[in-house]
């Protein structure tokens, strides 16, 4: 992978990490005025990203529950329904169900945090309400 420099010579271009380019379409999508085409976040992401590339993101973001689109014409008009918390949450949920011991996978998670991160967890825990409470 590399990008075309002033004077035609080629240098490596950086590589994004991982949800990295999720997590800028959904931010360009919450800076929308309202409902916005793939090239409107194609333009707000800059970066010279093709209109594939930018579809194909906001199809996995749609897939994972963290956008909704709405056909208008031959196209889709996207809304964020996730922020980038929300965005990281539903990756880790996911990663929680495809495993088959979730109790031993949770346990190993909070037994590695650090005392910080235990205690926010806690905390948030005891503020929300337990399943069948209201």
């Amino acid at each position: 992978m590399t990008d075309r420099i002033a004077g035609g010579s080629a240098r490596p271009s950086r590589r994004r990490g991982q949800g990295e380019l999720e997590a800028q379409a959904l931010a360009a999508l919450h800076a929308a005025p309202g409902p916005a085409n793939a090239a409107w976040v194609q333009e707000h992401l800059g970066g010279g990203l093709a209109y594939t590339t930018v579809m194909t993101i906001l199809t996995r973001l749609h897939a994972k529950g963290a956008v909704a689109r709405r056909r208008t014409g031959r196209s889709f008009e996207w809304t964020p329904v996730a922020d980038e918390s929300g965005l990281a949450a539903l990756r880790m949920r996911k990663v929680l169900d495809a495993e088959a011991d979730r109790e031993a996978v949770l346990a190993s998670f909070i037994t590695a945090l650090p005392p910080g991160d235990e205690r926010v967890l806690r905390d948030l825990l005891a503020r929300t309400p337990g399943e069948g409470e209201d």
